[in-house]
């Protein structure tokens, strides 16, 4: 049984930072590509950030690029998005999702490009 556990949300004030966590059980986590994908209230889900099977390649959107960083640790199982500079528009519930491929792709920005999913942990950025 596959499990992506999240943790590392919470309240933090604009400009603070936050580093997320991915920990992810039932599947060789090293052959995956990895996602986290956010969602605001009564917005739809949106990519945030990709990493491919190794670490060596990551894609962001432009909403959060140059303020959000991931990466993995495969001997831990666990894939991290630290965000720096927050802002209230980061302000969602974020998710982290295995992708159906080890690699990034032109659809690694799709939701249904990805498999599992977590249960999403909470960031709220205040202002």
């Amino acid at each position: 049984q596959v499990q992506l556990v999240e943790s590392g949300g919470g309240l933090v004030q604009a400009g603070g930072s936050l580093r997320l966590s991915c920990v992810v059980s039932g599947r060789t986590f090293s052959n995956d590509g990895m996602g986290w994908f956010r969602q605001a209230p009564g917005k739809e889900r949106e990519f945030a950030a990709g990493i491919n099977w190794s670490g060596g390649d990551t894609r962001y959107s432009d909403s959060v690029k140059g303020r959000f960083t991931i990466s993995r640790d495969n001997a831990k199982n666990t894939v991290y998005l630290q965000m720096n500079s927050l802002k209230p528009e980061d302000t969602a519930v974020y998710y982290c999702a295995v992708s159906k491929s080890s690699s990034l792709s032109s659809r690694s920005s799709d939701y249904t490009a990805y498999d599992y999913w977590g249960q999403g942990t909470q960031v709220t950025v205040s202002s």
